[in-house]
């Protein structure tokens, strides 16, 4: 293992690094301090902690869609008509989507109860 120097929302990090795959960890860094500077700039958190929950919250999402899509597109992931076979999968993505949008909530409020 080698190291490598990263800056996420211009703090430095020095990450752990398998010996062929920089290239893979510096383009999952771009990532994450993208995703960190457009919640970041929107103005609407402030505290770094909360800022990478969020955003980490936000990749997860988008790999799950990701996931989702890939699924969807084989015969077991849709029907002729391209809707869901089960059921589960629909009311999953429902309920991730509910929870990004109450943890922006209580991002944007602060400590305040929901």
């Amino acid at each position: 293992m080698k190291q490598i120097e990263v800056q996420i929302m211009a703090q430095s990090y020095l990450l752990a690094c398998p010996v062929n795959g920089e290239e893979a960890l510096r383009d999952a860094v771009t990532k994450v301090d993208a995703a960190m500077c457009r919640i970041r700039d929107a103005g609407k958190v402030k505290a770094r902690d909360r800022i990478a929950v969020l955003a980490a919250l936000n990749i997860a999402y988008e790999l799950h869609q990701k996931e989702l899509g890939n699924f969807r597109n084989t015969s077991f992931g849709q029907t002729e008509a391209g809707e869901w076979t089960d059921p589960q999968d629909r009311l999953q993505e429902n309920r991730l989507q509910q929870l990004l949008e109450r943890l922006d909530q209580a991002l944007v409020q602060g400590d305040r109860p929901l």
